[in-house]
């Protein structure tokens, strides 16, 4: 199976870059500390077509932050470029949002407020209309006025899914979004996201350690390796929505990724 997947990928190819939303070329970066300079991330390339959905899968600390980071504008490569409709990215914008396994919603708001938060030079009125719209559309009708305390861990996550939808980003990247809650919630919200994508146009950056999330989501997958990491693999997904994780064709491709892995 695994041959079989790097021969879909050769056989595929990815999208020419002049059809790349996010292009990455030869990223490098290393950082320097009392014990000498720690190499990261080498020479690591990919492209995401407009609308595509792509995942990151790899060991801890392998170096997906740190080129996360990179990618958002938080952080600046040693070499190479990180390009945004064929513009070089050099800083952090509203074209690309993070959601971050730490989250980032504001306790002391509620969610409309949260959700209005960074919606720009808009009137009063309609930066709450836009976050009444966002709200339902993550499911959190009814709990607009609500503080985060009030709210489950996958409702707060909903918060934060919806802000960052608000602000209407070209590029939405998560690090592990869904990490810190229990596996049915993260289903859920996965489904969830799935809806949204189906009704707002998102190119999507994903890094996660969860390889049945990263098939439940991405067009194709990247497994990077151990630090300083570089792609060692790359797995074409080639099941429409929905997916059904539990097939053979979904099963078999887990067990090529999880071989990859090492696991």
């Amino acid at each position: 199976m695994e041959n079989n997947q790097t021969a879909i990928h050769e056989s595929r190819g990815e999208a020419p870059a002049s059809r790349q939303k996010l292009l990455v070329k030869d990223i490098r970066k290393s950082y320097s500390g009392h014990n000498g300079t720690l190499e990261v991330v080498r020479d690591v390339s990919f492209g995401v077509p407009d609308g595509g959905t792509v995942a990151i899968l790899g060991p801890s600390g392998c170096g997906k932050s740190t080129l996360m980071r990179i990618l958002v504008g938080f952080e600046q490569p040693d070499s190479g470029s990180v390009l945004v409709d064929h513009a070089p990215r050099i800083g952090a914008n509203k074209e690309g949002i993070l959601i971050s396994q730490q989250g980032s919603v504001f306790p002391w708001l509620t969610v409309r407020q949260n959700l209005m938060f960074g919606l720009g030079q808009v009137s009063e009125a309609e930066r709450s209309a836009i976050a009444d719209r966002y709200a339902e559309l993550v499911g959190l009708k009814g709990f607009e006025t609500s503080y985060p305390y009030q709210l489950s861990g996958g409702m707060v996550k909903r918060v934060e899914l919806a802000r960052a939808l608000a602000v209407k980003p070209a590029i939405l990247f998560m690090d592990e979004p869904f990490s810190a809650l229990d596996s049915f919630t993260s289903l859920k919200l996965r489904k969830e996201f799935l809806r949204i994508l189906g009704e707002e146009r998102h190119t999507v950056v994903l890094i996660t350690h969860d390889v049945e999330e990263a098939i439940h989501l991405a067009d194709r997958i990247y497994v990077f390796s151990p630090r300083p990491t570089t792609i060692q693999a790359t797995f074409e997904v080639p099941f429409s929505h929905p997916r059904r994780l539990s097939s053979p064709e979904a099963q078999s491709l887990k067990e090529a990724i999880l071989r990859e892995l090492h696991l």
